[in-house]
């Protein structure tokens, strides 16, 4: 009887394990090293979408890619780049970012509205610099982007990208979703443009005295950085996602936060001031601007036109009308010279105590000097923050919305512990406090004071102990100079610190194994870094160092960089026809642009005003239609101005030099050397595939 229940035993065994296999099957072998179905259409799924169409590769094309892509792996770690410090060191970082979502709660509770709304009483003035990046970015995406981060934020810190560094950077962003996508169709024009950035890190470094506030104009994915420079002035908790907003709030005044993850992409931060709270104000603005390096006459014609418009404001025309037809702020004349709502700080200094100035909604201030220009400002509303029971309701309404709304660490605690059967034994923690002496408070105590106790657990967590010399080298790392302190309370301070830290380590421990999407993105991420250090050692860095080879490569392919044809262009914005007739009367007669708004602008300083700029064809249709040098025959008219043109000078396609575009043939030379690379790939690990398991792949 005893023999025919073991045979009935082994046969459920077997059957249960052939239905695990049956489940996961290996759907391909490279080099005998089997590929489990679970793998691949994880994989499948995150690059093609988790529903597949018609124009979602064929799951027997991607078999190709898919294969290339894990024996790159095989490779980089049968040259053992996976045991290299640096490797470990960058994983241990991103799994670090990629675990923290799963180590919250996610239910809102009274402690994140209180965080919120005290956060509100104050204003933080930070500036930042993005890098770009969807939520659901691809691996090959994410390193990119981190990638580019990191780099700028090593270049803020002092530390220049090298060459080696730039190629490797080049080559990264030539795999790019978007980037190889408009490659394909021979448009090298984005791939240019971010490499350029990071060439030009090291110029833009010299003689700044802050770093930061160089590299955000030229670097940041923030459209507006180009006029502010990053600077986001002040801001308030829920103006910002919450680790934006907390990265901010934790960096200290004149710190540089560490890389930050958001769902708009990476950023990093430099704070430089906090301070209480002004309400958020809206108001609408004349401008009357002039130049950076205005001269005492321009500063004077910008308040001649400031106060002629101010003199029609005090006669009774519409402030918005005139916005509208006479402010130098295109951004917001349309608008009727309205601005969005800002925090006390967000602009100029001078223009901000006068707005806030403003007592009363409609009130008008008298003329503004700020570092751009004279202003006219109209207040609009001012909202001031409301008592915490007056906003309650809502800040539960939008921290809800919010991601902070993700588990708090005293729930996650909570729920580890019931989850795990944590137990605890009072007296050999009461028993532990005794060894605990003013040696402590000194920091001179040492952990093997606790080997005397016998090393009984003080609690147990699924099983495993954790013990009295446990806790005792806790204390020790704990351990600083105190001059005051109960050493009871310290000792029960410290023993809820090393509870809490080894319920989360214990979680951490097990994400893999209790989240499949954890467990693939890690994997992914992991990949992601070997095949970065694998192609930089075959493909990047060879073609860095293989100078002739990069020349003699241009020399062959140097009509493929050319320049496009272009024209240099000024445009006088006249007031009306007779003031463009005079433009024109000058221009024939010779005279400088200076000479001509001079002359022009004595009876007014909105007669005319001039604006140059160089455009490719294609962007201005009334130069593209008249593309050649000289004034053009006709005024452009438009609502509230008449233009005349002048094409002061036309550039034809030509050629550029290999140093004006090494960054595109650097990347196309690497190209050349990468498919003989892969070649050799393919040779040496030989995939062989299980087609009746690949066909269940959904």
């Amino acid at each position: 009887m005893k023999n025919k229940s073991l045979i009935v035993v082994a046969l459920t065994v077997t059957t249960f394990v052939n239905s695990i296999k049956a489940q996961d099957p290996v759907v391909m072998t490279i080099n005998e090293k089997p590929i489990k179905k679970s793998e691949f259409e994880a994989v499948y799924h995150k690059n093609n979408g988790k529903e597949t169409s018609a124009s979602s590769k064929s799951i027997k094309e991607y078999v190709d890619l898919f294969s290339l892509y894990k024996s790159k792996v095989f490779e980089a770690e049968s040259l053992g780049l996976d045991t290299l410090e640096s490797f470990k060191s960058e994983l241990a970082g991103y799994r670090r970012q990629l675990a923290a979502p799963y180590l919250t709660d996610k239910n809102t509770n009274e402690s994140l509205l209180t965080e919120a709304y005290e956060r509100m009483k104050s204003e933080v003035r930070a500036s930042h610099i993005l890098i770009k990046l969807d939520e659901s970015a691809l691996p090959k995406d994410t390193l990119e982007a981190w990638t580019r981060i990191n780099i700028i934020r090593n270049a803020v810190l002092g530390k220049l990208p090298t060459q080696a560094d730039i190629a490797n950077y080049e080559k990264l962003l030539r795999n790019t979703t978007e980037v190889s996508k408009r490659l394909k169709n021979q448009d090298s024009t984005l791939l240019f443009a971010r490499t350029k950035l990071i060439k030009s890190l090291a110029a833009n470094s010299r003689n700044e005295a802050d770093k930061f506030i160089a590299f955000a104009s030229i670097c940041s994915d923030d459209p507006s950085a180009s006029e502010n420079k990053g600077d986001l002035n002040y801001f308030s908790a829920l103006d910002m996602v919450y680790p934006f907003e907390s990265a901010a709030y934790n960096t200290a005044v004149g710190e540089i936060s560490p890389i930050v993850r958001t769902r708009f992409g990476y950023h990093i931060l430099k704070v430089y001031d906090k301070r209480v709270s002004r309400g958020e104000l809206t108001v609408a603005h004349i401008m009357s601007k002039f130049p950076k390096e205005a001269s005492e006459q321009d500063k004077k014609n910008a308040k001649v036109k400031i106060d002629e418009i101010y003199t029609k404001l005090k006669a009774g025309q519409n402030f918005e009308e005139l916005a509208r037809q006479f402010s130098d702020d295109k951004q917001s004349s349309d608008r009727g010279g309205q601005l969005q709502p800002f925090k006390g700080g967000r602009l100029p200094k001078s223009f901000e105590d006068a707005a806030f100035g403003l007592r009363n909604n409609n009130d008008i201030s008298t003329p503004v000097l700020t570092p751009f220009g004279w202003h006219i400002i109209k207040r609009m509303d001012l909202k001031v923050l409301p008592t915490f029971d007056e906003i309650k309701n809502e800040l539960k309404a939008r921290v809800a919305r919010d991601s902070r709304s993700q588990m708090g660490r005293v729930a996650l605690i909570e729920k580890i512990k019931k989850e795990n059967g944590f137990k605890e034994n009072a007296k050999n923690l009461a028993d532990f406090v005794k060894i605990i002496d003013s040696t402590y408070l000194k920091a001179t105590w040492k952990a093997e004071r606790a080997s005397k106790l016998g090393n009984k657990e003080i609690f147990n967590l699924a099983g495993k102990s954790y013990t009295q010399n446990d806790f005792a080298k806790f204390m020790e790392t704990q351990m600083t100079y105190k001059t005051n302190a109960d050493l009871n309370e310290l000792v029960r301070s410290t023993y809820k610190t090393w509870v809490e830290e080894s319920m989360v380590a214990y979680e951490d421990s097990h994400l893999e194994k209790k989240y499949v999407e954890f467990a693939n993105l890690y994997r992914e991420y992991r990949d992601g870094i070997l095949l970065f250090d694998l192609t930089d050692q075959k493909v990047w860095s060879r073609a860095v160092k293989d100078t002739a080879g990069l020349r003699a490569f241009y020399e062959g392919n140097k009509n493929n960089y050319l320049w496009d044809e272009r024209a240099d262009v000024t445009t006088y914005k006249c007031l009306n026809e007779k003031v463009a007739k005079d433009v024109r009367k000058s221009l024939k007669a010779g005279k400088s642009e200076k000479q001509i708004t001079d002359a022009l602008n004595k009876s007014s300083q909105l007669n005319v005003s001039v604006e140059n700029i160089t455009y490719l064809k294609g962007e201005n249709k009334n130069v593209d239609a008249n593309w050649k040098s000289g004034v053009l025959e006709n005024d452009i008219k438009e609502e509230n101005n008449i233009n005349v043109i002048v094409v002061n000078k036309l550039s034809p396609k030509t050629p550029k030099t290999l140093g004006e575009c090494r960054g595109s043939v650097t990347a196309d030379y690497q190209n050349y050397l990468d498919k003989e690379w892969l070649s050799y790939l393919k040779s040496k690990y030989i995939v062989k595939l299980n087609q009746e398991a690949l066909d269940t792949v959904k």
